[in-house]
């Protein structure tokens, strides 16, 4: 299974915001949309990216400058060096790179073009079903030896 069969389970379009938008707006959007990570578009990075800001980015943040943070725009806090994935990726490949990164969200971009971001709960996801399948299927097997 690879990245693109993750997508297709997925809502279309990508939720972006700006870099100049403020710490306090891009975490009213991660809560209303319950989401762990939103990229920030219109940079020189893959796919157009300037960076993406998690909410351990704004933890962080605020653990390190104060509530003031809120105020400033995301810009001051996102990760700018974005690790990205593509649709043709295996779903062994992405759970390496969360893993070896530490990292739980992972934007994808194939031909230049931001398409798409996945969770490690979306992989998580897909790979339960992944193994549910198979032992669906050894336990056909066996039931028809």
């Amino acid at each position: 299974m690879n990245v693109a069969a993750i997508l297709k389970g997925k809502a279309v379009g990508v939720l972006a915001v700006r870099p100049e938008t403020s710490v306090a707006e891009a975490a009213k959007l991660l809560a209303s949309r319950r989401i762990g990570a939103v990229v920030v578009e219109g940079g020189d990075g893959p796919g157009g990216l300037a960076g993406i800001l998690s909410e351990r980015d704004i933890v962080r943040g605020v653990a390190d400058k104060g509530a003031a943070v809120l105020e400033r725009p995301v810009s001051d806090l996102m990760t700018r060096d974005v690790v990205v994935t593509n649709s043709s990726h295996t779903i062994d490949r992405i759970m390496a790179m969360m893993t070896e990164r530490r990292i739980r969200h992972l934007p994808v971009v194939d031909g230049g073009r931001l398409t798409g971001v996945i969770s490690i709960g979306d992989v998580v996801k897909h790979r339960i079903a992944e193994i549910e399948r198979e032992a669906e299927e050894l336990r056909t097997y066996i039931t028809a030896a």
